[in-house]
């Protein structure tokens, strides 16, 4: 395990250090004058060409990289370009609400998927396989800001029982945290339940039709001593595949939810960062989502050889 996670390590450096140098370079690459639009429309000269020399913009962008690489090295991503505040500070201040968001809505999801996908494989072709399979289809098609505004339509407008939008941390209200997330997290957990949907329910008919579980069944084992010990962990491994993909994915913001509930997670603030051309914030967002990424997938690994120790060979 050791010589594995350090061989991991190595890779993940590898990623993260081809990751740094593409964001850096796509960043670089976005038209438009990041001073200019930190400015306004009324500058001087001298103003402009102090805040490009502070920002360090004026230098090659080798030179450019190279100090936001070694800054980031040790935990200074810069300076926000619009804000004046360091990126570390304003990503931390966003983290907690895109970690609320993020893992209220994987719960949702694996609630919604575990049960539905199983009962299909359970009963395939029959009328729950048909309705598990309709639902599933419709919760990946229907666009997210759709099924946003008609629950904020329902709950918060029609019936009033909760709020619209907005965040509140859980230390200050956590009855308001609460009503808060309900919304943005059923609509996360409703696209993302269904798409897990399908692999949970491709992974148990194809572990029901494994050698070892008709081998079971002919021995007379209890059909919820099979299911538990030979079809649904042998089940485990795409679902926590496609599991970690989608929580990795819901870290990294889910930008659409999140501006239509006002919820001030990552996504949004890389979507601030593009439009007001805030290289340091966007570069260090990006970083942190391809982190985000890089030990989702070491914990998805880990969790294989829990779940099959034949892995460790």
């Amino acid at each position: 395990m050791t010589a594995f996670l350090l061989r991991r390590a190595g890779q993940s450096a590898v990623v993260l250090a081809g990751v740094s140098v593409l964001v850096f370079a796509l960043v670089h690459l976005v038209p438009g004058d990041p001073i200019r639009l930190a400015l306004g429309t009324r500058f001087d000269q001298e103003t402009y060409d102090a805040l490009q020399a502070r920002s360090g913009l004026d230098e090659p962008l080798v030179e450019q990289f190279l100090g936001w690489a070694g800054g980031a090295l040790s935990g200074d991503l810069g300076v926000s370009f619009r804000s004046g505040e360091t990126v570390t500070s304003l990503i931390a201040e966003r983290l907690p609400a895109t970690l609320t968001l993020a893992f209220a809505s994987i719960v949702v999801a694996l609630a919604i998927a575990v049960p539905l996908g199983t009962l299909s494989a359970l009963h395939p072709r029959s009328l729950v396989d048909r309705v598990a399979t309709v639902l599933s289809q419709i919760g990946i098609s229907v666009p997210e800001f759709w099924m946003a505004i008609v629950l904020i339509l329902v709950f918060a407008g029609t019936l009033g029982w909760l709020p619209s939008g907005g965040y509140v941390p859980l230390a200050e209200d956590p009855l308001g945290w609460l009503e808060r997330l309900v919304m943005p997290a059923v609509v996360t957990g409703v696209v993302s339940g269904s798409v897990i949907t399908r692999f949970v329910r491709s992974s148990v008919l194809e572990a029901l039709g494994a050698d070892h579980v008709r081998t079971a069944q002919a021995k007379g084992l209890r059909g919820r001593h099979v299911f538990t010990w030979h079809v649904l962990r042998n089940a485990l491994l795409p679902l926590v595949t496609v599991t970690g993909v989608q929580l990795a994915y819901l870290l990294s913001g889910v930008v659409v939810v999140e501006i239509v509930f006002s919820w001030p997670g990552l996504g949004q603030l890389a979507l601030q960062a593009v439009q007001a051309r805030d290289y340091p914030v966007l570069q260090g967002a990006i970083l942190l989502f391809a982190v985000i990424f890089v030990l989702i997938n070491l914990v998805v690994d880990m969790l294989y050889t829990a779940i099959d120790p034949r892995i460790r060979r």
